[in-house]
């Protein structure tokens, strides 16, 4: 008779191990609350994005209006918001990544 293997450990994954480090830091966190801390902590993003959707929506109710130039000028505003908010999004990532490590 052969002998039963040993119960070997589950491999942890890496993910669920960042996942439960993410969570230890703000255990009893709810969705708004998290939401709010998100905004606290790099509140250009939220101002880049409705912007952005600001832009947006003007320039497709310009266009549909038949305002052409001021569409075409909504739709560059709307790059640049863009851009604006991904620059924002970057830096707030930099800015935590150091007081992190720091």
């Amino acid at each position: 008779m052969s002998e039963l293997p040993k119960q070997e450990k589950e491999p942890e994954f890496d993910w669920l191990v960042l996942h439960d480090e993410i969570h230890a830091q703000h255990p009893d966190e709810s969705t708004q609350d998290k939401f709010l801390r998100k905004v606290k902590e790099n509140p250009f993003v939220p101002i880049g994005c409705l912007a952005t959707f600001s832009a947006l929506s003007y320039g497709l109710w310009s266009f549909r209006q038949g305002r052409r130039q001021m569409s075409q000028y909504m739709m560059r505003v709307r790059i640049a918001a863009q851009g604006f908010t991904v620059v924002a999004l970057i830096v707030g990532i930099g800015i935590s990544a150091t007081r992190s490590t720091g």
